[in-house]
């Protein structure tokens, strides 16, 4: 459970308040921006991902709640090391949990489907931390770095990375 509040904290402050960016997809309940509501981002959690949800009046609670059981628990990050999780968990947050566990799949030599199971938990522990890291968060920047956004919210998502790569390897 440390491990998971560890994380939740890092993930939490880097992910910030509330925010209503117009020109953030995320932000409008459709996923598609000018259309829709503009209910905003809390804590990370997007209209677009949770359209049912009030954002405005999110708490951190039920922040942590939907973290754990949406992310943390279907990338089984409670069987990896705090580095991996991390690094994985944070990625599910801000690029999606499919695209987090199809990197952990790509860099440990897993089938790449997207999904956490035995196999490819076995595999991911099998690789070095410092390995994992590296190679998970060079597919993130090559991710952001092909987005049409890149320039409007690149130099925030690259110092995202740097701030992961910081805590993970000396934690």
């Amino acid at each position: 459970m440390k491990d998971y509040d560890d994380a939740f904290l890092f993930v939490v402050g880097a992910e910030g308040g509330f925010t209503d960016d117009p020109n953030d997809r995320g932000n409008w309940d459709t996923g598609v921006i000018g259309e829709g509501n503009l209910k905003g981002t809390k804590y990370g959690i997007s209209a677009m991902s949770y359209p049912h949800l009030d954002i405005a009046n999110l708490t951190l609670g039920d922040a942590k709640a939907i973290y754990r059981n949406d992310y943390w628990h279907p990338l089984s990050c409670e069987y990896l090391s705090y580095p991996k999780a991390l690094v994985m968990f944070d990625c599910a947050v801000n690029q999606g949990r499919r695209r987090a566990a199809k990197f952990a799949q790509a860099v440990s030599g897993a089938v790449i489907d997207g999904v956490i199971g035995s196999h490819s938990i076995h595999a991911i522990q099998s690789i070095d931390d410092d390995v994992f890291i590296t190679k998970f968060l060079e597919l993130r920047e090559d991710h952001y770095r092909h987005l049409s956004t890149f320039n409007r919210y690149g130099k925030g998502w690259l110092n995202r990375l740097e701030h992961v790569r910081k805590e993970a390897t000396y934690a």
